[in-house]
């Protein structure tokens, strides 16, 4: 593809005019929003306002007159619009790893009920690394015979028999991209009394996502990657309308009570979905990420998934095409509907190849143990970003400019 059709695309993106809605550094083309999302702008000017004249003069009146109390539910009504759950489903809070915790050890306890001879919690070797760490915590503490169980991401579907209490699937692998079909694995593991809990960290602002129309019960998600909530921003739970009353959470704090400033001495849980908050929320994280929600508002998020689709099959183009010996296998080789927001090449010096391409401004990162990914952010990547991404990577790999001492020291985030 030649540069006159990389700028009819560009001049086409009915998104285009979302880039104006980010602070983006100059030069720097950002590949890497699906780690963490670039800077809205309000942001940096609500946090300002939060920390000076809110916390600064209201003091602890901003609880009720700056409306911080009521932020955890009202942040999760504006997620819940973008991943297809219904209003009062959705509540913000803590990390993703503590509301998988959470969840994950009330479906245990809802299974028991039901299968108590259940005992193997199940998932995938494709998961994120810490909610395999958060299932091999929890049974280490429930003992009794508990047991963790991977298999291949292919073969999770098979894998759903009579002795799984529960499963944790992440819809999209964090490294190659490969995307879970939710209804299809929903439905199988329903038919036969399984709880699923979903991770959407790669899912939620990336494409169109339906956990009401898919009959999902139980999902989590953090808001610093598609969603921009900015480094450390407050993740979310997702608990089914007709599952909430069920749900016993195991960590009962005080904002999860259903009268917290009666000061009760015994829990109580809230009502609904707010029984799963705990300790007091993040202010400025919350605002932060309210206002980063902001961007969504209007966005059609099928425009979203088309055009990261299509940037998708660009970058790989344009890879075939610069880099046709430069020794790159693509990991992110699965049909449309099998794919996420992101693109991954293999590479033995995978770990330089990047260091070498974000010294030259293209930001990308790396994953353990060979791999490059990218990732489509739609809202403020063009076409143009793209090429020209592959373009300085083409002529890294040409003149092997990436071989140098400097790119190969590991730094401790990668």
């Amino acid at each position: 593809m030649n540069k006159l059709d990389i700028d009819a695309l560009d001049q086409a993106d009915l998104l285009g005019s979302y880039r104006d809605k980010f602070d983006l550094p100059e030069g720097i083309i950002y590949l890497d929003g699906n780690s963490l999302g670039a800077l809205p702008k309000g942001v940096a000017e609500r946090v300002a306002t939060v920390v000076k004249d809110e916390w600064g003069q209201s003091l602890i009146k901003s609880w009720n007159v700056h409306d911080w109390y009521p932020q955890p539910g009202r942040v999760g009504d504006k997620i819940a619009r973008l991943i297809g759950a219904e209003k009062g489903t959705v509540v913000s809070a803590d990390s993703t790893s503590v509301n998988l915790f959470k969840l994950l050890t009330a479906a245990v306890r809802l299974n028991a009920k039901t299968h108590p001879e259940r005992r193997v919690i199940l998932s995938d070797t494709g998961n994120f690394p810490t909610n395999l760490y958060i299932i091999q915590g929890l049974v280490d503490l429930l003992g009794d015979g508990y047991e963790m169980r991977l298999v291949a991401p292919e073969e999770i579907a098979e894998a759903f028999n009579d002795d799984i209490a529960a499963a944790v699937i992440t819809q999209v692998d964090y490294r190659t991209g490969r995307r879970h079909d939710m209804a299809a694995l929903t439905a199988r593991a329903k038919a036969v009394g399984i709880k699923v809990i979903w991770d959407l960290c790669h899912s939620a602002g990336a494409f169109p996502i339906d956990l009401s129309g898919s009959g999902a019960e139980l999902a989590v998600g953090c808001s610093y990657k598609y969603l921009n909530g900015g480094p450390g921003a407050p993740a979310y739970l997702y608990v089914a309308a007709d599952l909430q009353e069920s749900i016993r959470p195991p960590l009962s704090g005080w904002m999860g009570h259903t009268t917290p400033f009666d000061f009760d001495l015994e829990y109580k849980p809230a009502e609904g979905v707010a029984r799963n908050l705990c300790g007091t929320p993040s202010v400025v994280g919350m605002s932060a990420l309210e206002t980063a929600l902001e961007v969504w508002d209007d966005v059609d998020l099928n425009l979203v998934r088309e055009k990261s689709q299509r940037m998708i099959e660009l970058f790989a183009e344009t890879v075939d095409e610069l880099c046709p010996d430069a020794g790159f296998s693509q990991v992110t080789i699965y049909p449309e509907a099998q794919r996420g927001s992101q693109i991954s090449l293999g590479h033995p010096e995978a770990y330089a190849i990047m260091q070498a391409l974000i010294d030259q401004g293209v930001i990308g990162d790396f994953r353990a143990p060979n791999i490059l990914r990218f990732g489509m952010t739609p809202l403020y990547v063009s076409y143009g970003d793209i090429y020209r991404a592959v373009e300085i990577l083409a002529e890294i790999m040409a003149t092997g400019s990436w071989d140098q001492p400097q790119y190969y020291a590991r730094s401790a985030v990668t």
